[in-house]
C-alpha cells in the first residue's frame, strides 16, 4: 500500500491573502494598511472584501494604475469632500460631515433620492432605498479595469453580497465569474442607512456585511486546498473597556460587536480538521506496513480514495493572521459617514502606521 503524499506536496504550497471589511468612509484605513503593506513588497493571492471592502479590493487587483496603492489612495481622496470649516475640532467635525453626507449625499458615491424626480416622490412611505449609487458606479469605472480582473496573472478577487430573498450569501469569485462594477455595488447596499439594492444576475443583492463583515469563511470555501497566511484589517474596535454612557453608545458599541473580526472559530475549526487528517494518515501509514489479510486491505483500499480526497481538496489550513486594528480616539455612531477631507487623510495615516506596527511585530 503506497504511502500517500498529498498533505506534504500541500505544505509546500500556501496562500496569501488580504481580507478587507465593510464599514464606510472608514475603508479610508484599509487604503492606508495597503500602503504599508504594499510599500513591503507583499504580493497577495487572493483579495476578498464586501462593502466598501470589496469597493477597495476590486481598486487593488484591478487598477489602471501600475500601482494599486497610489490609485486607491488617489480614490479616496477623490471621494473625499471640503466641506467642514478649518479648524473644527476633531470631536465635532464627524458631526458635521456625517450630516452634510446625510442630507447631500456624496457626488462620487451616493445622492440622496429627494434630489432625484421620480414618480413615487412625494410617497415616502412607498420609498426601497433613500440613497442610489449609480455615482459610485461611475467612480468605479474610472479607477477599475475589470478585464483585468479575470487576468490570470492578476490576484484572485472574492467580494461577496447577501440575497435579499433567501439571506444567503452570493459569492463573486474573480476565478469563475466575470466580475463587472454592478457586482462590486451589490455588495455595498447597506440598507440600515437606506443606500439601494442592485439586481445582478437575477438575484436582488445587499451588503455582505449582513451575514458576515469579515469574508474569511468565504475565502477557505473558495479555496480550500492550500495553506493561507491572512492579513485580516478589522475596522471595528473589538476591545472598549467603557460602560456605554447614553443610547448612541450603546448602539455604536452593539454595531462595533456586530460587525467585528470573529475569524477565531474558523482558525479553530482548520486546525481540528488538520489534526483529524495527520491521525488518519499516521493510522492508514501503519496499517500500511502491517500485515493484513485481503478483506482488510480491500476495505482500507476502498477508503483511500475518499481520504486522498479529503485530504488534498479540504486539508488546507489559516496556518498565520496578522491583524491591523483599527482604534478610536472618540466614540461617534456615524463615524462611517464622515468624508470630510481631514478625516480621510487622517484614516489614511493612521491606518499606514498601524500596519507597520503589525508588521514589525509579527516578525519578532
Amino acid at each position: 500500500m503506497q504511502s500517500l503524499s498529498s498533505r506534504e506536496k500541500q505544505e509546500l504550497q500556501f496562500e496569501t491573502v488580504l481580507i478587507l471589511q465593510g464599514g464606510g468612509s472608514l475603508g479610508a484605513y484599509e487604503c492606508g494598511v495597503y500602503k504599508a503593506l504594499y510599500k513591503h513588497g507583499i504580493k497577495f493571492d487572493i483579495v476578498a472584501g464586501t462593502s466598501i471592502g470589496a469597493v477597495n479590493a476590486s481598486i487593488i487587483v484591478g487598477s489602471k494604475d501600475d500601482d494599486p496603492a497610489k490609485a486607491l489612495e488617489e480614490f479616496w481622496l477623490d471621494l473625499a469632500e471640503g466641506v467642514t470649516p478649518p479648524g473644527l475640532a476633531d470631536e465635532i467635525r464627524p458631526y458635521f460631515a456625517s450630516t452634510y453626507s446625510a442630507i447631500f449625499g456624496n457626488p462620487k458615491a451616493f445622492f440622496p433620492k429627494w434630489f432625484l424626480p421620480s414618480v413615487d416622490y412625494f410617497m415616502p412611505y412607498s420609498w426601497q432605498y433613500i440613497y442610489d449609487i449609480t455615482p459610485l458606479k461611475q467612480t468605479l469605472n474610472q479607477y477599475v479595469d475589470f478585464k483585468k480582473i479575470t487576468n490570470s496573472q492578476s490576484p484572485r478577487l472574492i467580494i461577496t453580497s447577501t440575497d435579499i430573498q433567501n439571506a444567503k450569501p452570493s459569492v463573486f469569485d474573480s476565478k469563475y465569474d466575470k466580475i463587472e462594477a454592478d457586482h462590486v455595488l451589490a455588495s455595498a447596499g447597506y440598507p440600515f442607512y437606506g443606500i439601494s439594492w442592485t439586481q445582478k444576475s437575477g438575484k436582488y443583492l445587499w451588503d455582505g456585511t449582513l451575514l458576515s463583515n469579515t469574508p474569511l469563511r468565504e475565502v477557505i470555501n473558495a479555496s480550500p486546498k492550500y495553506d493561507k497566511k491572512v492579513y485580516v484589517v478589522d475596522l471595528f474596535p473589538k476591545d472598549h473597556p467603557e460602560i456605554p454612557n447614553n443610547m448612541f453608545e450603546v448602539w455604536h458599541r452593539a454595531r462595533d460587536i456586530m460587525y467585528t473580526d470573529k475569524t477565531e472559530h474558523n482558525m479553530h475549526m482548520s486546525k481540528v480538521v488538520t489534526r483529524y487528517l495527520r491521525l488518519i494518515r499516521q493510522m492508514h501509514d501503519i496499517l500500511g506496513t502491517s500485515t493484513l489479510n485481503e478483506d482488510a486491505r480491500s476495505k482500507i483500499a476502498s477508503i483511500e480514495k475518499e481520504y486522498e480526497k479529503l485530504a488534498s481538496e479540504r486539508g488546507g489550513i489559516i496556518d498565520k493572521i496578522i491583524r491591523v486594528q483599527r482604534h478610536e480616539h472618540f466614540h461617534f455612531l456615524f463615524e462611517d459617514a464622515d468624508f470630510s477631507i481631514a478625516t480621510i487623510r487622517e484614516l489614511i495615516d493612521r491606518g499606514e502606521r498601524d500596519a507597520k506596527e503589525a508588521l514589525a511585530k509579527a516578525i519578532e
